[in-house]
């Protein structure tokens, strides 16, 4: 009798099709992950590169050595807020709320010092400018 042996098939797992699956999925949550900043600031910086800038209604400089001044008049450290509060009233028109603040700091002055007016300022609602120099330009030789 010419009987026809079976062909067996043996039972084989592909991996390729897992291994894919598993790398388009580390794929999504990496770039997720990206997206995903807790805590983060919302913050608008400052260009130096910038020409034109808002009407300065009036100036807080501070010096590397920690001295603050509103306008030119220099001012201690306490009684800066008070300072800031009387030259908004002296600066505001009517009830004009447009008053903006230009902070001057030294390039070697501690930015704690910065920060503290930038609170104020904060507090006060106060629109404030943080006064950059544009950048120098290098001759190309």
């Amino acid at each position: 009798m010419g009987l026809k042996r079976r062909q067996r098939v043996e039972p084989e797992f592909s991996l390729a099709a897992m291994i894919d699956v598993i790398f388009l999925l580390l794929m999504f949550f990496m770039l997720t992950s990206n997206f995903v900043t807790p805590n983060a600031l919302n913050l608008q910086l400052p260009s130096s590169s910038s020409k034109s800038m808002a009407s300065s209604t009036f100036s807080v400089s501070v010096k590397a050595d920690g001295t603050f001044y509103v306008e030119r008049d220099p001012v201690a450290r306490e009684a800066l807020e008070n300072a800031i509060k009387a030259m908004i009233r002296k600066k505001t028109v009517g009830d004009d709320k447009s008053v903006t603040l230009t902070v001057s700091a030294d390039k070697s002055a501690v930015i704690d010092n910065v920060v503290f007016i930038l609170d104020i300022a904060n507090r006060l609602k106060v629109k404030t400018i943080l006064a950059t120099n544009p950048p120098e330009k290098v001759d190309a030789q």
